[in-house]
């Protein structure tokens, strides 16, 4: 959600802050722009792609400078909108990233005091409160404005005729790149590896100095030291390497994004132990990261015994946090602010947290006690899938721990089937979805969650409505939208509940449902009322349902695809929701 990219040093900083942005664009944004600093500030900002209007920053000259990418909070997308920002002077540039929530008072203030604005954004007042404190030294006139800023951000800051690059961050991602006399100042480390691996991520408070030869941290007024850490980052791995898009190859990544995953998550045996004593956890999570949390929650409890609860992390705030729970906050990109709040109030309830990330050092892992790693890789569709396979590996291995399975078998069994369905042909059901306005995804048990990412990977990138139900629940209420122009994917597997959900595919057929059956190949129940079927890989239950949440991914994509969609950078999603 949004990104910046800073850089001071000795090449021409423009084409770096390009580069910067157009790899940060799987975050989701609307808007872009750049300001370089010699004597004077230049700006360049534009509506839409980087990608398709980047040489709109040819005039923007010089070895420091600034760069962004919006997605719209305050104000519509449009260029008067698009960051960077510059006081009335012109003096002074500045990008955000995150919600200043007493803006509209600091707004009047300043409006009272002459001061001219020329958007409709919060993050403008920043750059006028630094014009307002300005006596001749940049970041003593930085530093004077952030106590005066309430709600979260990243900053950057420039000055005309200063060789400075000023930083600031207050629950708001923000690391910083240490090259060969130069420096870079990122949302996260993606721009940062094409010119080095070592990165400071900073902590809540921090004020950043960048010159051409140093870079100095203060907190609170203090000097600070900051850890470096090395980023072990695969270029290639965020290249398409020939398929048409991002997903499209992220979901064949998928066999070895389980096993990797799976095998981190086996050398946690302290951490499987743990659970399985626990009198209860709490899983918090977003999105897809709810999704796989709540797969967590049946073979939790199901096979171990141990009482699982998994709340919205938006929510949880809300909710009673007993503090002899264990906390478990899932979140793909580690900076996830719902996630990140709830951690915190976890921790601040003592309770013993956990966290399951995707990226090293994210705010995530500073926050709680313990991290497991997934082993996905860079993503770069916005439409999360192989992070969201790497959570249930990372889940899967967690309960192999705690039930003392064989986890030889099931890394096998599961990588087995990911391969075949890989090949699996979803055409007939691509067919009938991407005619459709509504789809229901229906399912049992386990598949009550698998129904639910499969409806949301639907509605991400083809833009169809869709819906996830448990199928028990279809009775009551969304029978009423059930019609012949409202198909329904439904997984069927053998098991507990399977007379039970054919019993509500034929009560949906009935009322004129096209339905795509999931099942396995050899299933004639299912093949007798489904319209479509699609087979599935025997397996266990594990195996089953990475089989399945394979298949709809696929059928997602190529819906998308035949709709002619952006399937990579759906509109008005994030990659990472740094916002709450």
């Amino acid at each position: 959600m949004c990104g910046i990219v800073g850089y001071i040093g000795w090449r021409e900083a423009a084409p770096v802050l390009v580069g910067g942005l157009k790899s940060l664009e799987y975050r989701g944004y609307d808007s872009f722009g750049v300001a370089t600093g010699t004597d004077s500030i230049m700006v360049a900002k534009r509506k839409g792609r980087i990608s398709e209007q980047a040489d709109c920053v040819s005039g923007c000259h010089g070895t420091r400078g600034i760069g962004h990418t919006r997605w719209a909070t305050h104000g519509l997308p449009d260029d008067r909108n698009a960051h960077p920002h510059t006081d009335c002077t012109g003096q002074f540039a500045i990008v955000h990233n995150g919600i200043i929530e007493n803006y509209a008072e600091l707004r009047r203030g300043l409006e009272g005091r002459c001061h001219r604005f020329t958007s409709d954004t919060d993050s403008e007042v920043i750059a006028h409160l630094i014009e307002e404190a300005w006596e001749g030294d940049f970041a003593a006139a930085v530093r004077a404005v952030l106590p005066l800023l309430e709600g979260s951000y990243a900053i950057l800051a420039v000055c005309a005729g200063s060789d400075e690059v000023i930083a600031a961050r207050e629950r708001s991602p923000l690391v910083i790149g240490l090259g060969d006399d130069e420096f870079f100042a990122c949302s996260d480390s993606t721009p940062i590896v094409e010119y080095t691996r070592n990165i400071m991520v900073l902590e809540d408070g921090d004020l950043v100095v960048m010159r051409r030869g140093a870079v100095a941290v203060e907190n609170g007024g203090e000097t600070v030291v900051r850890e470096t850490t090395y980023i072990d980052y695969d270029i290639e791995a965020s290249r398409k390497g020939g398929f048409e898009h991002f997903m499209l190859k992220e979901i064949f990544e998928q066999p070895d994004v389980f096993q990797q995953s799976f095998r981190l998550a086996c050398t946690h045996q302290g951490i499987s132990m743990l659970l399985s004593r626990a009198r209860g956890v709490s899983v918090i999570a977003c999105g897809t990261s709810y999704n796989a949390a709540l797969l967590f929650r049946y073979f939790a409890e199901k096979e171990c015994g141990v009482p699982v609860r998994v709340d919205l992390a938006s929510e949880y705030r809300y909710l009673s946090t007993p503090d002899d729970e264990i906390v478990i906050a899932v979140s793909q990109s580690g900076e996830t602010a719902d996630t990140l709040s709830a951690l915190k109030k976890a921790v601040a309830s003592s309770c013993p947290t956990i966290a399951i990330t995707n990226v090293q050092g994210s705010s995530i892992t500073r926050a709680a006690d313990h991290t497991i790693y997934t082993g996905a890789g860079p993503e770069i569709s916005v439409a999360a899938t192989k992070s969201y396979m790497g959570q249930f590996a990372a889940f899967v291995g967690l309960l192999a721990g705690m039930n003392c399975s064989d986890m030889s078998a099931v890394e096998r069994s599961v990588r087995q089937v990911i391969e075949e369905s890989l090949l699996t042909d979803v055409s007939e059901a691509v067919s009938l979805c991407a005619k459709a306005s509504t789809i229901f995804y229906v399912g049992r048990g386990i598949f009550y969650p698998v129904a639910l990412e499969g409806a949301l990977k639907m509605k991400e990138i083809s833009y169809i409505h869709a819906e996830g139900y448990a199928a028990g629940e279809i009775k009551h209420g969304p029978f009423a939208l059930l019609s012949e122009e409202t198909p329904a994917v439904a997984v069927c597997m053998p098991g507990d509940g399977y007379q039970s959900m054919l019993g509500n595919l034929r009560e949906m057929k009935a009322r004129g449902t096209p339905l795509i059956g999931i099942g396995y190949g050899d299933d004639i129940d299912l093949q007798d009322v489904a319209d479509v079927c699609i087979p599935v890989p025997k397996g266990d239950a594990y195996a089953q349902v990475a089989a399945v949440t394979v298949i709809m991914q696929r059928i997602a994509y190529y819906t998308a695809l035949a709709l002619g969609q952006d399937i990579d950078k759906p509109r008005n999603l994030a990659k990472s929701v740094t916002v709450e």
